[in-house]
């Protein structure tokens, strides 16, 4: 398992930026790289945006955060529901982002930021310490899921600056705590929220 999916998803975090680097030279839409409403008209910016930054330091900010966060995901799963995971968060996010700021003027929103934030979600739910401490609360469904919400509001204050996709960020944190709470991407005997240590 280890760190393969990190590495791979990267690569794919360079190759993108290469790509929109030289856009025009290869006739690539840079539309096809940014999400932004209406989510119809380029429906393959759902996927390319995940992969997608806006800067150089955009995309240092995110190889940084990935490369600490994604080993520690990815010894748990395999690298298919790392992909699929990472993916399927980074989409939730991006449109949660674009649908949320629709009413306020609507900017586009790009970078893997909601789907390493979802990483991270998952990393701090979904592993035996945090699991034990909260079959010790009697909170139910509901009062989870506050408290998952409190978490992500927590974390996505902590990383609030101008031009940073807020939304997103609170939303791949919630997607990845639900998703650590049932351990989703666990696979052989840790796959279980019971497992003991």
């Amino acid at each position: 398992m280890g760190d393969r999916p990190t590495l791979t998803t990267l690569c794919l975090f360079a190759v993108v930026f290469a790509v929109q680097a030289f856009d025009g030279a290869l006739g690539v839409d840079p539309a096809v790289f940014v999400l932004r409403w209406p989510l119809t008209k380029h429906p393959s910016a759902t996927l390319v945006s995940v992969y997608a930054h806006g800067s150089l330091q955009h995309l240092a900010a995110n190889t940084l955060a990935l490369a600490v966060v994604g080993p520690l995901v990815a010894y748990v799963t395999s690298p298919i529901r790392f992909h699929l995971f990472f993916v399927v968060s980074g989409a939730l996010s991006g449109i949660a982002q674009v649908l949320v700021t629709v009413p306020f003027g609507g900017a586009g929103v790009l970078g893997g930021s909601g789907a390493i934030f979802a990483l991270m979600g998952y990393f701090l739910v979904g592993n035996r310490a945090s699991t034990r401490a909260l079959s010790w609360l009697p909170l139910g469904t509901a009062g989870s899921l506050l408290l998952f919400g409190v978490l992500a509001a927590v974390v996505t204050l902590a990383t609030a600056a101008p031009g940073v996709a807020l939304v997103a960020h609170f939303t791949g944190f919630l997607v990845g705590a639900v998703a650590g709470r049932g351990r989703l991407l666990h696979v052989g005997s840790d796959a279980s929220p019971q497992a003991d240590a």
